[in-house]
């Protein structure tokens, strides 16, 4: 999936690049849920994720609900609907790593919590997406917004649809106990290659997007993987130092 970044941020037809960036991140996602809770739990909860988020995207072309009044351009393909495949396969890749920060964060039993936490980390990752989706012509707003062209309600309709989704997944695959560290390394990734891009490959750069994504997605990125080696440490038989 790195891979897949760096060319896409190197090569003159970025596009063509976003569809197997998407796709080696749900899939890796899936992979790593899949070694703690079990092939048949992750399958299952990629499915749902997959058809939640294309439930949302298609709903939302048509009605403007939740996320605002916008629509995908002829670029990004394959569409079913009008709803590019890779939009709907990106909300189960990023979703199952927001989840597994959420559930690395908050103590076991906090279930509410933890769907609040999860649906926040998930809508931190938007603050990178739609400005990026945008510069490549991918969708239009029918209206410009106030941050990069993209409007403010846009966001309350990715929290809204992302505690959704975040309920789902605590249903399918739980979070109690093991949680993935390759999912937790994967929100960080992410937060830290978008991070990079807006702030020194994007032509042109955008700094204010790189320290507004960079700082949102940092907030819940820095301490789960803090968390993540602590907790490995501590279960080799380590001393985490004070």
């Amino acid at each position: 999936m790195v891979a897949a970044q760096v060319a896409s941020g190197v090569r003159p037809d970025p596009v063509r690049w976003t569809g197997p960036v998407v796709g080696l991140l749900t899939a890796g996602a899936g992979c790593f849920a899949a070694s703690r809770q079990g092939a048949g739990r992750a399958v299952r909860a990629v499915g749902v994720a997959v058809s939640l988020g294309f439930a949302a995207e298609w709903v939302g072309v048509r009605a403007g609900v939740p996320f605002g009044r916008y629509s995908y351009t002829k670029v990004l393909r394959p569409q079913v609907g009008g709803v590019p495949v890779a939009v709907a396969a990106a909300w189960a890749g990023m979703g199952l790593a927001s989840h597994a920060v959420a559930a690395t964060l908050v103590p076991e039993g906090r279930r509410w919590t933890r769907v609040a936490v999860g649906a926040l980390a998930l809508t931190a990752w938007d603050l990178f997406l739609d400005p990026q989706m945008l510069r490549l012509g991918l969708w239009r707003w029918a209206r410009s917004g106030v941050y990069r062209g993209v409007p403010v309600g846009n966001f309350a309709g990715w929290l809204g649809v992302s505690a959704l989704l975040m309920g789902v997944f605590d249903s399918l695959v739980g979070a109690e106990g093991d949680v993935s560290e390759g999912l937790v390394a994967t929100y960080a990734v992410m937060a830290a290659m978008e991070t990079l891009a807006f702030a020194a490959v994007f032509e042109p750069r955008d700094p204010f997007v790189a320290v507004a994504g960079g700082t949102a997605m940092g907030a819940f990125a820095v301490p789960a993987a803090v968390l993540t080696a602590r907790r490995r440490m501590v279960g080799r038989g380590g001393r985490w130092p004070r």
